[in-house]
């Protein structure tokens, strides 16, 4: 594998990191072979360079990259796994259990007569959610531009007192 291939696969790695907060997920869906996902992720993780791309990432994102990097996950995760559990003859092994991703999922009941209800949180509300946080967050750059202009101003010396129409 080339050294680009490389730092494709490790950007990948962090850029599915930032999103999904789990190393073991992210490295699969980085291209890493299942088996040694979480070997490769905690490996990736060890790196310097990874450990900075990851801290850039989420500093361009926002300062609450945790925070919109959950909505993220709920409003575009996948809900395969959950859909796999509902439509199983019977329950998975209990490894099987702790490697499925059920993040999308709220709630789980065992119903009579054997089958599996299955409640998801509401994408909507999730994507809801990040737009009022990118909304947020583009008012308060609009706000700190607007507060920059106006120092700027008083520091180049502007005088109220001469202004007629400020009188």
């Amino acid at each position: 594998m080339s050294d680009c291939q490389k730092f494709s696969k490790t950007y990948s790695f962090c850029c599915w990191y930032v999103i999904l907060g789990n190393a073991a997920e992210a490295a699969v869906r980085a291209g890493y072979s299942p088996e040694t996902a979480c070997e490769e992720g905690m490996k990736l993780l060890a790196s310097g360079r990874c450990r900075r791309l990851i801290g850039s990432m989420r500093e361009s994102l926002s300062d609450q990259g945790g925070i919109i990097s959950g909505l993220r996950r709920l409003a575009f995760g996948s809900c395969s796994d959950a859909a796999a559990l509902a439509f199983a003859d019977e329950l998975p092994s209990p490894e099987v259990m702790r490697s499925l991703d059920l993040f999308n999922v709220s709630e789980i009941k065992r119903v009579k007569g054997g089958g599996v209800e299955i409640k998801f949180f509401d994408r909507l509300k999730a994507l809801e959610k990040l737009w009022e946080l990118e909304n947020a967050f583009s008012d308060r750059d609009k706000a700190a531009g607007l507060i920059g202009a106006l120092l700027s101003s008083a520091e180049e010396g502007g005088n109220d007192e001469d202004d007629p129409a400020l009188s």
